[in-house]
């Protein structure tokens, strides 16, 4: 991104000449590419909804592959086959929750715990690569506006 300001433009202006290089849905996926390129590089055995899902594991603990998907902004089925590719892995652990047989309880194996803490420095790392271009006040601020859009 160039160091210009970026004017939003209002769909419903007939003032203003819609310009998709403005648009927010452009911006965050140009973002988001350079994000993925980022990681990819750095962690090329994940993908980041995977790391996600270890990371998220790793914080909260064993918990519901339902509950697990709303923690990580996934729908049942893409956190499904998440879960699957990484049980193939022997990274993540399944059993029938004790009470409810229904639910399906998710949590880190012994492996996916080491991996999962063997990559918090490199993912720290992706995160203040990606952010590198901004300043640290507006890193800060990007940050608390797309969570503010979450």
């Amino acid at each position: 991104m160039s160091g210009a300001a970026i004017k939003p433009v209002l769909v419903d202006s007939s003032e203003e000449e819609y310009r998709l290089d403005e648009q927010i849905g452009f911006l965050l996926r140009k973002a988001n590419q350079r994000h993925l390129a980022i990681f990819a590089r750095r962690i090329p055995d994940l993908t980041p909804p995977q790391f996600a899902v270890l990371a998220k594991l790793w914080e909260v603990g064993e918990t519901s592959q339902n509950q697990l998907g709303q923690l990580v902004a996934m729908d049942a089925a893409t956190v499904k086959g998440v879960i699957d590719r990484l049980r193939g892995r022997a990274l993540v652990e399944l059993a029938e929750h004790d009470s409810d047989r229904r639910r399906i309880v998710v949590s880190l194996s012994a492996d996916g715990r080491t991996l999962v803490e063997a990559m918090l420095l490199e993912a720290a790392e992706i995160t203040a690569e990606t952010l590198a271009p901004l300043t640290q006040r507006e890193a800060a601020t990007l940050v608390r506006l797309l969570a503010k859009l979450s």
